[in-house]
């Protein structure tokens, strides 16, 4: 991991380009949506919940992104910069664009879904223009998620980000993020996630959503080694392979593959796993950590977080991520005993 360097001189951390949404929890859990009445709103959007864990850890980070014109967009932008988020670079919309919704239904633990609103979304209308180089001039890292990339012009203004990144030197994590709603096509799909992928230092995502990327390709296998040995002939560092309850995989250029210990949670539901697990796992590659180490503090910021009705709100600390683990740690340590 010696070859992922981040830039010590710069002044900001992280930033994150992409989703800003509304997230719609059911309070009513263990029932159809159907059948749900009320519903507890929060910050929502992959890259958004991403960037409000890394600044609860601790790290200075920015979003580029657009919200829409209305108390929707006010809500996301007063909350970014409650939670010590730089938001220069968030514009507003003025063409009549609305906020996206993500309403969920918690019908139990392994059971939830997510009904999306997306026709004429704010954050699919950031433009390569409204991206500021001298945002991701100042940032270590740069975070792009596979949402963004779904239409234009928000794809161009991904890949404008894609290009200040470069010019400046940062690091470049993509985070696949594949949503089925706004892609016309598999094939569609495929392209331009490759495309952004040859950009990118670190990879993130499930089986699932590199099987997407491997539409062209040949891996009847589905072989997580073939896939990331791929991404090894381009600038890929890291290939972390999500594979939900059996854990994920971590795949380094030079030929290794690490995994990490997984935590037992009460959870209540499914989503918010994958934003707080990269958070965590970003945090401790950003702290020099090895990747094993990266990883289980991914991990557990994912337990804390599907233990949790919320996704953003429930983004851990460092103290609170540290005292799970520790707290984990004791109770193998009794149950070894027993």
């Amino acid at each position: 991991m010696s070859k992922l360097v981040f830039d010590s001189s710069k002044p900001v951390d992280f930033v994150a380009i992409g989703r800003l949404c509304i997230d719609l929890n059911a309070n009513e859990i263990n029932r159809p949506m159907e059948d749900t009445i009320t519903f507890t709103k929060y910050v929502g959007g992959s890259p958004a919940n991403i960037c409000i864990g890394m600044s609860r850890l601790g790290l200075k980070a920015g979003f580029i992104g657009k919200v829409s014109d209305d108390q929707m967009g006010r809500f996301i932008v007063r909350y970014l910069e409650q939670n010590g988020i730089d938001t220069r670079n968030v514009v507003t919309d003025h063409t009549g664009a609305v906020t996206g919704l993500a309403f969920t239904e918690i019908q139990s633990p392994t059971d939830c879904s997510i009904l999306m609103y997306r026709d004429n979304v704010a954050d699919l209308l950031l433009t390569p223009d409204e991206v500021q180089e001298e945002r991701i001039s100042e940032a270590k890292l740069l975070l792009i998620s596979g949402t963004a990339l779904a239409q234009s012009p928000s794809r161009e203004a991904v890949f404008q980000a894609l290009r200040y990144a470069r010019k400046h030197g940062a690091v470049i994590a993509f985070d696949l993020d594949y949503r089925p709603y706004t892609w016309r096509s598999d094939e569609e799909t495929a392209v331009y996630y490759n495309l952004a992928a040859e950009y990118c230092d670190i990879l993130i995502g499930t089986r699932e959503e590199f099987d997407r990327m491997e539409r062209f390709e040949a891996n009847p296998e589905r072989s997580d080694q073939v896939t990331a040995s791929g991404w090894f002939e381009h600038r890929a560092k890291l290939v972390v392979i999500k594979h939900g309850k059996d854990g994920s995989i971590a795949y380094v250029k030079d030929g290794t593959s690490h995994r990490a210990r997984s935590f037992q949670a009460q959870v209540i539901k499914t989503f918010g796993a994958g934003d707080s697990y990269a958070a965590g796992m970003l945090y401790g590659l950003m702290q020099g950590w090895t990747i094993e180490r990266s990883m289980t503090y991914g991990s557990a910021a994912a337990a804390i977080v599907v233990s949790s009705h919320s996704c953003s709100d429930a983004m851990p600390t460092t103290r609170q991520i540290d005292d799970f683990i520790a707290a984990s740690t004791n109770a193998d340590a009794v149950d070894g005993v027993k």
